[in-house]
């Protein structure tokens, strides 16, 4: 974990078109059973990509995913209804509680990612890996 670059994201600095428009987000990795499934969000405009991973904050084998005060910020943002979005190593992640995920988590993770952005109802769709 030391070799790891972790921080807070603000929701805020994003791109404006996540929250304007249709989105999609497609799993790089199935989403059964890991703690971290890579990710990119794809809007309607080619040059829109953005990179978005999924963390499950409580795996800890071979060593912890993140620092102690990033868990319990997750765990508390969750309890909230809200998610923890980090940056790690440069890549935009949603920090989740729990040590894998499985679809219905995962799908979870990304609703409370459309509220945090302020993304209308129905503007997203997940194509997840089995």
């Amino acid at each position: 974990m030391s070799e790891r670059r972790t921080a807070v994201a603000d929701p805020f600095d994003l791109p404006e078109w996540l929250a304007t428009g249709d989105v999609v987000w497609r799993a790089d990795d199935s989403v059964v059973g890991g703690g971290r499934v890579g990710g990119t969000l794809t809007g309607q405009e080619p040059e829109q990509r953005l990179v978005l991973d999924l963390l499950a904050v409580d795996a800890a084998v071979p060593g912890p995913v993140c620092e102690e005060v990033h868990r319990t910020e997750a765990h508390h943002a969750w309890q909230r209804g809200e998610s923890l979005l980090l940056d790690v190593d440069g890549r935009v992640t949603i920090a989740v509680p729990g040590y894998a995920f499985d679809a219905d988590l995962a799908t979870e993770a990304l609703r409370r990612f459309t509220r945090a952005i302020g993304a209308k109802a129905g503007s997203y769709a997940v194509q997840i890996r089995l």
